[in-house]
């Protein structure tokens, strides 16, 4: 029978519908049916691979349960999409969708590490977002690296999304999702893995652009005419380590979030796929960063060489300088015996010897590359 004929409440869109709070429905609680907050992004139930119009959360969770319940293999879920909620919002969730408390905690504060938990019949994930953040010069406090979060509540016919900072939205997972409804059938699995996905795209890019910074900063240091300005350098050190810091940690959760008995088995192929681009990003991260610390070290031993060369210019002038110095001293002096001193020839004799000894002195000095 179809779903249509079960359900003549269920009404197929394609406009994405504008989030306001509902009055409830006859005989049920007084919960609303949107909570009343603007951090809520969006929200919508799909059957089938498609976008259905509902009241509100409650109501189209009620619809998505309904439809489950008289198909044998229910594939119909709700996604509600969140953006740095206060704790009320997620807690009114958490009674819709019965939420761990822990979870939900976890959820509100934030500034969590990448992990993959298990709550009864749904899991709750945490990847760490990462964003290049455009910048024309390189320099000591210029910032490099912005990092959020996204923490996903994926139960078997939900999905609730709770995302921290202003990188890596998701409308454009969501409306390709929209677009694919063949993608949407698999279910709030198959959402956690476009979303997972997403991420760590995201990580590829910000990785390669951070490579390309590192050869731009290493072509600097050994240029000719070296700013020799290590303050850059260790920045881009410290936005090395924070890029390590927000991908390594996610090996280990998304590793085993593949051999979940929660994920389908045809979808488990998928989670591994994201494993190995996750994997080639820890490799490159990994091999930058250590890049990076051969960078800072011959940038300091560049420095400490250029200091070295300068030294040994301006002690070589001291010592070409010290001997029209001396002779001069000398011959300030005043004694009445002194060689030279009555003799017409006597200056411009001083004067040859001091250009003959300076002039020696430069070409020594200039064959052995101290000037």
């Amino acid at each position: 029978m179809r779903s249509s004929l079960l359900f003549p409440r269920i009404k197929h869109v394609r406009a994405v519908r504008t989030p306001r709070p509902d009055v409830p429905a006859a005989g049920r609680t007084n919960t609303p049916c949107v909570p009343p907050s603007d951090s809520l992004v969006e929200y919508a139930a799909y059957v089938n691979g498609k976008k259905i119009d509902a009241l509100g959360i409650v109501d189209a969770l009620e619809l998505v349960r309904e439809h489950n319940a008289a198909q044998e293999k229910g594939n119909a879920f709700v996604w509600v999409g969140l953006h740095e909620p206060d704790a009320p919002e997620v807690e009114w969730l958490a009674e819709v969708f019965a939420l761990h408390p822990l979870a939900v905690e976890d959820a509100v504060k934030a500034h969590q590490r990448p992990k993959v938990e298990r709550y009864g019949d749904s899991l709750f994930v945490v990847l760490k977002t990462v964003a290049y953040l455009d910048h024309d010069v390189l320099t000591a406090t210029s910032e490099i690296i912005g990092t959020g979060e996204i923490m996903a509540f994926v139960g078997p016919d939900f999905v609730v999304t709770v995302r921290h900072g202003t990188h890596c939205p998701l409308t454009e997972v969501r409306q390709r999702l929209e677009d694919k409804p063949k993608l949407l059938s698999r279910g709030p699995t198959g959402v956690l893995h476009a979303i997972a996905d997403h991420v760590v795209d995201k990580y590829l890019t910000v990785a390669d652009l951070m490579q390309t910074e590192l050869e731009d900063v290493e072509a600097m240091v050994f240029a000719e005419v070296s700013a020799r300005d290590i303050g850059r350098i260790y920045n881009l050190k410290r936005e090395m380590i924070e890029m390590k810091r927000s991908v390594t940690p996610l090996q280990s959760p998304l590793a085993t979030l593949a051999q979940r008995r929660m994920i389908p088995s045809e979808m488990r192929e998928y989670f591994r796929d994201v494993v190995d681009h996750l994997a080639r990003v820890c490799e490159q991260v990994e091999s930058s960063n250590e890049l990076c610390n051969s960078v800072l070290q011959a940038a300091l031993a560049r420095s400490n060489a250029l200091a070295n060369e300068d030294m040994r210019k301006i002690s070589s002038w001291v010592a070409i300088m010290a001997v029209p110095t001396m002779i001069a001293g000398i011959y300030g002096m005043n004694f009445d015996h002194m060689p030279e001193l009555k003799s017409a020839f006597g200056y411009p004799l001083v004067i040859c010897v001091m250009v003959i000894v300076c002039t020696l002195l430069y070409r020594g000095f200039r064959r052995n590359g101290w000037l």
